[in-house]
């Protein structure tokens, strides 16, 4: 069965994006006439779901919005382009690319992902073209970096120079390959590629694609940077003898939710069992196409896979992935995860060549921006290097395989510059995430990667008061709930409810693999100060040896809802 019409499509009506993907002629669209446009700088209504199959959004800058609109002025439309990267690896020489991009076609700043990608903000519709051929010259693109297809395929990115590295690196690779579209829209349109005589057949996807976004990870235990358990599709490295043996399946998870459709919530994937290195693309493709065949067209805040499994039961999901599979996989072997944040600092390989994890605040790499690391300095440290660079899911950056020739070069910008900020900033700081948020994101409901150094500011004066300063706490913020830096797995996750007003959650782990609790809606920063300090307190006092501050509200049963601080009530 393709996956055009499923069994539920035939019942209930279709949503209006299924009408325009079928529409689209294999993902071209109207984007021909889009970019000619002379009366606007946005494209074509349909074609703005269009673009994100090309890793496009058409944003706004919100800051100016209503000084516009009084001056009877369209919004100062703009776009987003996000680079697939699988595994998050780049070269010296594409990471230089990448910062005269953006300061010739977008806003001057480089955003890191927390998928493991790059993000332009401030790209005028004009330079679309311009940009994306730049990044075809450095062996880079942005296609299927959005829309409902497979997005960036994610890898741990330990500085570990292992072999088993390597191996899960090269997966997903090969996942993300096989997991292209066929359509050759993105060359024709962006490219100038020869347009196709017909548009081309979808054997995988089907004319109109996925329900829904779709979201791979693979992990390396004892890491779980990848967060592999918030994914739709999680594959766990396990390594016997020095070798990659298989991975464990997960399958199910996402993060989106919103506040207005109790419907929906954050879940947790579900373990299948494993799978030789030899079934991955097999396995992956039953997933795939089982969520296709399966998933629910008609109302898209039910269309991730982690409502099909729910809807069609994990037991008969299981044996759908098996019967399109054509094998059973076999038991899940026993492995566990320790840790999801970054190590800082220099790591040092057998091989005498040595690996450099950076903290980047909030991700954003810009010149001139307080709180900032400059983009032209990192350009000077990654010239040094002259080598691999990893991009984590925390936001980070790693120089890997430093020689020892150069590393002198990189200590001496690193130092020059003041470009690490580790030894200046507590755990909760470089280890906490904030999604873009306001101005750009349409969704945003508050502030968040702009609010990230306030915030932190503030948690570090309560912390100190308890002597907690450098204990690792892990913190997310988003500006609405749909969860782009994952704060429900975080010990403190602040999801944007509105202007200056966010729901606290609770009670995750610093291991990545539990959800964490609501047990406030609606606080200002006065009122998360008041919601914490209590519960800080407690932790002092009553917390086991070595037991984390989430797992401390967890194992005292702290984690249920009570509403709103007292003071609030």
């Amino acid at each position: 069965m393709q996956g055009d019409i499923t069994a539920m499509s035939t019942r209930k009506p279709l949503s209006d994006v299924e009408r325009i993907k079928a529409a689209s002629r294999s993902l071209r669209g109207t984007l021909g006439e889009s970019l000619n446009l002379r009366h606007t700088g946005a494209v074509l209504p349909d074609d703005t779901q269009v673009l994100k199959f090309h890793g496009i959004y058409q944003q706004d800058d919100r800051d100016v919005r209503a000084e516009r609109q009084l001056r009877r002025l369209e919004p100062q439309y703009q776009f987003m382009a996000r680079l697939r990267l699988p595994g998050g690896v780049l070269d010296s020489t594409q990471w230089l690319a990448l910062g005269r991009l953006a300061r010739t076609f977008g806003n001057g700043s480089l955003r890191i992902t927390s998928r493991q990608s790059i993000q332009f903000h401030g790209v005028f519709r004009e330079n679309l073209k311009p940009v994306l051929q730049e990044l075809d010259r450095a062996l880079l693109d942005t296609i299927s970096a959005c829309g409902d297809i497979n997005r960036n395929v994610i890898a741990c990115s330990g500085a570990s120079q292992s072999r088993l590295h390597g191996e899960v690196y090269a997966w997903a690779q090969k996942i993300a390959a096989h997991l292209l579209p066929n359509s050759r829209a993105y060359h024709e349109i962006w490219l100038d590629g020869k347009p196709a005589v017909v548009p081309e057949e979808e054997l995988l996807y089907g004319q109109t694609y996925l329900p829904r976004k779709f979201k791979i990870a693979l992990a390396i235990p004892p890491s779980n940077d990848v967060d592999v358990l918030a994914h739709d599709l999680g594959f766990t490295a396990i390594e016997e003898d020095g070798h990659l043996a298989g991975f464990n399946v997960s399958t199910g998870g996402g993060m989106g939710r919103s506040h207005t459709n109790p419907a929906t919530y954050a879940r947790l994937a579900d373990v299948l069992g494993f799978c030789k290195p030899d079934q991955v693309l097999a396995v992956t493709e039953a997933v795939v196409t089982t969520q296709r065949d399966h998933g629910d067209r008609s109302d898209r805040s039910q269309a991730r896979l982690k409502y099909t499994v729910d809807r069609m039961g994990l037991a008969a999901f299981r044996a759908e992935v098996t019967r399109r599979a054509g094998f059973v996989l076999q038991p899940a072997r026993s492995t566990s995860f320790l840790r999801s944040g970054d190590p800082f600092g220099w790591t040092e390989h057998p091989d005498s060549t040595a690996s450099f994890t950076l903290y980047i605040p909030g991700g954003r790499v810009v010149d001139g921006q307080k709180g900032c690391l400059p983009l032209s300095g990192l350009d000077q440290l990654v010239a040094a290097h002259g080598g691999e660079i990893r991009l984590t899911c925390n936001q980070n950056l790693v120089l890997a395989g430093v020689t020892a020739e150069a590393r002198p070069r990189v200590e001496e910008v690193l130092e020059r510059l003041g470009l690490d900020l580790t030894p200046q900033r507590t755990p909760l700081e470089t280890g906490a995430m904030a999604c873009v948020a306001l101005p750009t994101c349409s969704l945003a409901m508050a502030e968040s990667e702009r609010y990230l150094p306030a915030l932190t500011g503030r948690l570090n004066t309560l912390l100190g008061e308890y002597g907690l300063e450098r204990e690792p706490i892990s913190l997310r913020i988003t500006g609405c709930p749909n969860g782009c830096a994952r704060p429900y797995l975080a010990e403190i996750g602040l999801v944007g409810r509105g202007p200056g007003l966010y729901d606290l959650h609770l009670g995750g782990n610093q291991a990545g693999t539990r959800l964490n609790a609501q047990l406030y809606t609606s606080l200002d920063e006065d009122g998360l100060v008041a919601a914490l300090r209590p519960l800080l307190a407690r932790f002092v006092a009553e917390r086991l040896v070595n037991e984390g501050f989430g797992d401390f509200l967890y194992r005292a049963g702290l984690t249920t809802s009570t509403g709103q601080p007292e003071q609030e009530r």
